[in-house]
C-alpha cells in the first residue's frame, strides 16, 4: 500500500463503500473526498506510508491544517471532519484486511458551539415579500422556493432535489417529503401560506418554465432543468438584498429560523428534531441555546433587580 496507486485505490474503494454501502450523498462523499486528498498530500509531503500513520501522524497532519495546510489555515469543524474521515477509511482498511485500526482510540478536536444565526419573524416577513417583486414566471417560483424552505425548514439541497411524487395532501394537509442526510426520508407538512404559494407556482409558472421538456423535480431553472443549489443560493441572495435585511440571509439561515421560531413558539423539542431531520435531539438541542439566551436578554433588560 505503498505507491500512489494503491493509495488512490484504497481511498476510492473507501468512497464506493461511503456511497453505496452508507447511502451518505454526493456533497458529503465529496467533501470526504478533500480531506483524504489532502492527507494524502501530508504523506507524500511528508515522506510518511499508509501503513505507519499512528497518533503521532494525525497530530502532525492537524498542525499542518491549522498552519498553511498547503494553501490556506482551516477551520476547527473542517479539522474534525477530516479526522473523523481519516478515521472512518483505516477502519475500512483494517476490517477489509482484518488488522487492528492504529485510530480506532483518537479524538476529534472539539469544535466550539456557536448558536446559529435565526432571523427575526419580521425579517423573515420581509424576505418572503421582497420575493414577491413582479408576477413573471420567476418571480413566482422564487417566492415558492422561500415560502417553502421557511415553511419545511429543510436543507436547500433537499428543496432542489423535490420531486413532484413527494408532494400530498394527507388528511386535508399538504405534506412534502424529503430526503435528509444518509437517505432518510421524513414527511412535514406545510401551512397555508406556503401551500397557495407552491400551487400558483405549479399551475402558472412551473408549465412555462418546463416548455418540452420532461422532468419530475418540482423547482426548474429558465432552460427547463432541475434548479441548482448554486441558483437557489442566488435567489436568496437577491430577495435579501432587495428586502434590505442587514442579517446574513443563507439557506441555512432560514433553516436555523424555522427551529428557533418553532421552539419560541412552545413546540417540543422532539417535534422540531424530527422536522428537521435530526437523528439525534442532541444535535437540535443548540436550537434551545437560543430561545435561553434570548430569555436571558429580556431578563437583563427588563427585570427591576437583573442588574
Amino acid at each position: 500500500m505503498d505507491s500512489g496507486s494503491e493509495v488512490t485505490r484504497v481511498v476510492n474503494d473507501y468512497l464506493s463503500f461511503a456511497a453505496i454501502e452508507k447511502g451518505l450523498s454526493k456533497n458529503t462523499v465529496a467533501a470526504y473526498r478533500r480531506d483524504l486528498e489532502k492527507f494524502v498530500n501530508f504523506l507524500d509531503l511528508k515522506k510518511v506510508q499508509v501503513q505507519s500513520v499512528d497518533h503521532s501522524v494525525i497530530d502532525d497532519f492537524l498542525g499542518w491544517m491549522r498552519g498553511a495546510g498547503g494553501s490556506s489555515p482551516s477551520s476547527e469543524s473542517t479539522n474534525s471532519r477530516a479526522v473523523v474521515t481519516i478515521r472512518n477509511l483505516y477502519k475500512f482498511i483494517a476490517i477489509s484486511n482484518r488488522t487492528q485500526n492504529p485510530l480506532q482510540d483518537y479524538s476529534p478536536p472539539k469544535i466550539p458551539k456557536r448558536l446559529p444565526k435565526a432571523l427575526k419573524i419580521e425579517e423573515i416577513l420581509s424576505l418572503l415579500e421582497a420575493s414577491k417583486f413582479g408576477d413573471d414566471v420567476l418571480s413566482i417560483r422564487n417566492n415558492a422556493l422561500i415560502e417553502i424552505l421557511y415553511a419545511t425548514g429543510g436543507r436547500i439541497s433537499e428543496i432542489v432535489e423535490l420531486e413532484l411524487s413527494d408532494i400530498s395532501e394527507i388528511n386535508e394537509t399538504f405534506t412534502l417529503k424529503l430526503s435528509g442526510k444518509g437517505g432518510r426520508e421524513r414527511v412535514v407538512p406545510i401551512g397555508n401560506y406556503a401551500r397557495k404559494s407552491l400551487e400558483k407556482y405549479l399551475t402558472s409558472s412551473r408549465p412555462a418554465l418546463l416548455k418540452s421538456k420532461k422532468s419530475n423535480t418540482v423547482f426548474l431553472n429558465t432552460r427547463g432543468n432541475s434548479l441548482s443549489r448554486q441558483s437557489a443560493w442566488e435567489v436568496i441572495t437577491g430577495c435579501a438584498e432587495r428586502s434590505k435585511i442587514k442579517a446574513h440571509v443563507t439557506p441555512h439561515a432560514i433553516r436555523h429560523s424555522f427551529a428557533t421560531h418553532l421552539l419560541d413558539g412552545g413546540a417540543d423539542i422532539r417535534v422540531v428534531q424530527e422536522l428537521l431531520g435530526h437523528s439525534s435531539v442532541t444535535t437540535t438541542q443548540i436550537y434551545t441555546l437560543v430561545t435561553i439566551d434570548k430569555l436571558r436578554e429580556s431578563y437583563s433588560s427588563s427585570h427591576p433587580r437583573a442588574k
